[in-house]
């Protein structure tokens, strides 16, 4: 199997990397950080009228046409950027509830683990949100309610989930080294010395070895990959965003600096339901029955 993005896919990914850098830049990142739970309904529609809630729905229904391989590298450019919104709610609604494939609804969710992002923002709510609690989110990009666990995650959402936390993973890389080059010390950039080069190549490696997980499961779509590739993004961000505060220094601990942005949406998403103990649980069964050996030699 080629797990590597064709040409096609690839100029799908620079489209919504384009489409991010222009419509939600720096300065827009950090405009939204002064209006927490504020949605800009115009970029959200914009989102809808270039495909993005509507790419997995089937042409014949008014979408993209397109698989589970593409919707991953378009939230891996949405996590790059740390666009706010439900998008991963909005997008599995597509072709279900009316106007959320063109941008028009805004769709929250109640995940497997009882967790409801943006939920006063939404205009429509999927699953049972009775009685759900605000909580005090760490991310002031994302206001956050709890209800009950309703049960296991959605796989795609997990997978989803993955690919925007590769984005940040990627985005904390990025910042990390041009970081390292223009920061000097004693006269040299910081990067030249080694104990920042191991953060950096640290970054690196776990952000490649989270990607080439991520889009592995994306074409297979076994559970079990799914669940590693989950675990492995989850950990690139997190640990992504704190080496990358660490290259950073006294700044990084900074309001103006995004690197706390970063951390703070990566803790979040490890709250989603599909995360930490779901997912190790899921390989573990899926090593004990077998199949999970079986299935490795055959790839």
């Amino acid at each position: 199997m080629r797990f590597r993005p064709t040409d096609d896919q690839r100029a799908l990914r620079d489209g919504v990397r384009a489409l991010l850098a222009r419509r939600f830049d720096r300065e827009a990142l950090r405009a939204a950080v002064d209006r927490p739970g504020r949605l800009d309904r115009a970029l959200w529609r914009e989102l809808g009228a270039a495909g993005f809630f509507a790419l997995r729905l089937p042409e014949a229904d008014g979408g993209v046409g397109l698989g589970l391989p593409e919707a991953v590298l378009a939230f891996e450019e949405a996590g790059r950027a740390l666009l706010p919104g439900p998008l991963l709610a909005t997008h599995l609604a597509a072709g279900r509830v009316p106007g959320a494939a063109e941008g028009e609804t805004v769709v929250a969710a109640v995940d497997g683990g009882g967790l409801v992002e943006w939920l006063a923002q939404a205009d429509v709510v999927s699953g049972d949100a009775d009685g759900a609690v605000p909580l005090n989110s760490v991310d002031p990009l994302t206001p956050l309610h709890t209800v009950p666990a309703r049960g296991a995650a959605d796989p795609t959402a997990v997978l989803l989930t993955a690919a925007e936390q590769l984005g940040t993973a990627t985005r904390a890389c990025e910042l990390a080294v041009q970081h390292a080059r223009a920061r000097e010390q004693f006269g040299r950039p910081i990067g030249a010395f080694q104990a920042v080069k191991h953060l950096c190549a640290d970054l690196l490696v776990r952000v490649e070895t989270a990607r080439a997980a991520v889009y592995a499961a994306a074409v297979t779509a076994d559970p079990a990959d799914i669940a590693a590739a989950r675990l492995l993004a989850d950990e690139a961000a997190v640990r992504g965003a704190r080496d990358c505060l660490q290259v950073h220094g006294g700044m990084g601990f900074t309001w103006e600096a995004d690197v706390h942005l970063l951390l703070k949406r990566a803790w979040v998403r490890t709250r989603r339901a599909g995360g930490g103990t779901e997912s190790e649980e899921l390989l573990a069964r899926d090593l004990l029955s077998g199949t999970g050996g079986q299935r490795s030699c055959l790839r």
